[in-house]
């Protein structure tokens, strides 16, 4: 039986997403530009992909109550795909708190892999479900902003949004600051 996911759109205070959904949950939160790869690299392992909702409807409502400053944890299921590292990776993400930041190392902690700091920086540059997978959560170990897929003025945006101080001695040069409602 052909795997079918559901797309949606979603625009957001910090721009527009693809929301991307299976039978068992969200499996992508994709921004402009990143979703064209994922469709054709989904259609050559022959799954159907059209527009619907399933469980869409309720990562959309969730993040708008995030953007507004009503939701603090999602609850949305979520269906994970990579490697049982990554998904570890991903899933302690999940346990980093609103308003809450932690370094790549405590990350490789919280999975068991004490020595694995850089693959676990790479597994959170992979993940799939920005923003509800908080991994703009993660800073380096010494407080700096280190990289975000969405760009570092999303992640500064995002942690500004959840009250997150800010030492502007360690935002990079160069960064327009979006803002977040």
């Amino acid at each position: 039986m052909m795997e079918t996911l559901l797309l949606k759109r979603y625009n957001s205070p910090l721009g527009a997403y693809t929301l991307v959904s299976s039978q068992r949950g969200i499996v992508c939160i994709s921004s402009e530009g990143e979703t064209e790869a994922l469709l054709v690299k989904w259609e050559r392992q022959g799954i159907l992909i059209k527009q619907g909702n399933n469980y869409n409807d309720i990562a959309t409502a969730e993040l708008d109550d995030y953007f507004e400053g009503k939701l603090r944890q999602f609850t949305v299921k979520l269906d994970l795909r990579g490697t049982a590292f990554q998904c570890d990776v991903w899933r302690a993400l999940c346990h980093v708190p609103y308003g809450g930041t932690c370094s790549y190392q405590q990350v490789a902690l919280d999975v068991g892999r004490p020595k694995s700091a850089r693959p676990a920086g790479q597994a959170i540059g992979h993940n799939p479900v920005s923003i509800i997978v908080p991994c703009h959560r993660v800073i380096g170990s010494d407080g700096s902003l280190t990289g975000y897929g969405g760009g570092l003025e999303k992640k500064i945006a995002l942690l500004k949004l959840e009250g997150i101080r800010l030492n502007e001695n360690s935002m990079p040069s160069r960064i327009k600051v979006l803002s977040a409602p």
